[in-house]
Formats: structure tokens, sequence, C-alpha cells
């Protein structure tokens, strides 16, 4: 049993409670309390850029975590004192993958594809293409044309795919193909001196699929939509992975398992240890 925990955790609708079903009562300040512990380095890993994730932090109270990797992976932030210091190490790490081609030089290749709708401005970044994609495309079609076109290019990309519930809009992410949530989890621990083990990841939804199916100890909270549940179990299946995902379905402590209650489940299934520090006492 690891007695060094890296929680990494998505914000919307995983550690956030901004979807749809209800959050448990306490359930945050227990999360906030369990990252406060000896021995936990929190990480909040988002699509959300450095600002929007700065604004989430403080609406919803939440503790100020070590890093944070925004921007779908595409950027890691240091965060001491107060302040984020990006990590220029990652950021070459990536680059290479853009073959030469700056962000002009990527939306040139989709043009003509009608499905696709550039985000805001403060959505993008050197690293990160996102646009918005209506829920009735054919989403397989879209993404082989636009591998296709990237392919021919030499671009090493990888496409994120999600859906805004809220919105209910499709949110899709080109981004270098080493740029991945959990390429970034792994570089990260490689950097910080933490195993695999010590890893905990949460998520609800499509874009963190490549961190669900992977070796890296993850928890799928309650609030996930049935469809990112079925594709989680079955990729991390596939992958000789099945072990390392836990689904979280309420129980522990009385909770609901959504949103923060599901990150807490995740980590008393993984790393009890930490969960029996909290000085509570789990119901069935």
């Amino acid at each position: 049993m690891s007695e060094r925990l890296l929680l990494c955790t998505d914000l919307d609708r995983t550690l956030l409670p901004n979807g749809v079903q209800p959050e448990s009562p306490g359930a945050r300040e227990r999360f906030a309390a369990l990252a406060a512990l000896p021995g936990v380095t929190t990480v909040y890993v988002t699509g959300r850029h450095r600002e929007l994730a700065q604004s989430a932090i403080a609406s919803y109270n939440l503790p100020v975590p070590a890093y944070a990797i925004t921007d779908v992976g595409s950027k890691i932030y240091q965060v001491q004192n107060g302040g984020w210091q990006p990590w220029p190490d990652w950021e070459a790490e990536i680059d290479a993958d853009w073959a030469g081609k700056d962000h002009a030089g990527l939306r040139e290749l989709f043009r003509g594809l009608a499905d696709l709708q550039l985000q805001e401005r403060s959505k993008q970044n050197t690293h990160k293409l996102s646009f918005y994609v209506p829920l009735y495309a054919d989403r397989e079609a879209l993404l082989a044309v636009m591998q296709a076109r990237l392919a021919e290019q030499g671009v090493r990309a990888s496409l994120i795919w999600s859906v805004d519930e809220p919105a209910a809009v499709g949110l899709l992410d080109v981004l270098p193909e080493r740029a991945t949530k959990l390429h970034a989890i792994e570089f990260l621990a490689a950097r910080s001196g933490h195993d695999t083990g010590d890893i905990l990841f949460a998520g609800d939804s499509g874009n963190d699929l490549p961190v669900l199916a992977s070796p890296v100890p993850s928890v799928l909270v309650a609030n996930a939509s049935d469809e990112v549940k079925e594709a989680a179990l079955a990729q991390a299946a596939a992958a000789g992975n099945a072990d390392a995902l836990y689904i979280a379905h309420g129980g522990f402590l009385g909770m609901n398992g959504n949103y923060s209650a599901g990150i807490l489940e995740g980590v008393d299934h993984f790393h009890p240890a930490f969960t029996a520090r909290l000085g509570a006492e789990k119901t069935a």
C-alpha cells in the first residue's frame, strides 16, 4: 500500500457539482480534508484554461492544487505561493507533433467541414485547437476525414471528443498526439517522483476515456453517463486494465457517489489507508 497519493481529478461534473445530478451534502468538505492530508498531492486535470480553472477553484471553494493540467492536457502548471508557473519542458515534449504548423495552419486543414464551429479564442492555445460540433453530426465520419487530412500533412494529433451536457453540444479538441490527459499525468508523475500505483485519477466524460482505460488506477464518478460507463468498461477490459478501473455507485459514508463523493469512493477502493485517516466510519 502506497503511503503517497497523487490525486488527479477532472473538474467539471467530476469534482464540480455542475451537472444535473445532486451532490451529497458535505462531500466537497470531505474532499478538502482528504486533500489536506500529509502524503496527498492534488492535481486538477481539466479541459478549462487557467483562468477558468482558477475561477472554479474560487467559486466552489476548492483546495488549491499543487499542480494543474489544463486545456485537455496541453498545459501543465505548478502552483506555488498563489502563482501558476507553466512547465516549458512539457510544451517542448509535445511541440514536435505539430510538424511545424501553427494554429492558423491547422485550422486551414479543416476548411469546408461544415460541422466544425471554432470555439472562443480564450479556449484555444498554441497546442490546442477546439471546435463545437452539433450532436446530430456523424461524428465517426467527421473524425475520419480530420485524421486523414492531418496524416497527409505529417501532423501527429489526438482528436478528443466529449459532450457539454448542459449546453447539449459536442466538444472536439485537436491536440498534439502526446498532449493527452494520460500522457500529461504520466509525465507529471515521473517528474514528481510518483509511481503509477501512487496515482488515482477521477473523471466523468469521454475525454477521460484514455486515462480510464489505462493502467493508471481510476474512478468514474456515478453521475457519468451510461454511454461513458459502458465505453470505459469495454476499453479497460480490451486493454487488460479492468482491475485499474472502479465505477462509483454510492454507499461510501452514506453518499451517492456523484462528483466528489465518487472521488472519495475511488480513493477508498484503491487507497483505503487515506480514507481511514479521515477518521470517518464507512457505511455499506
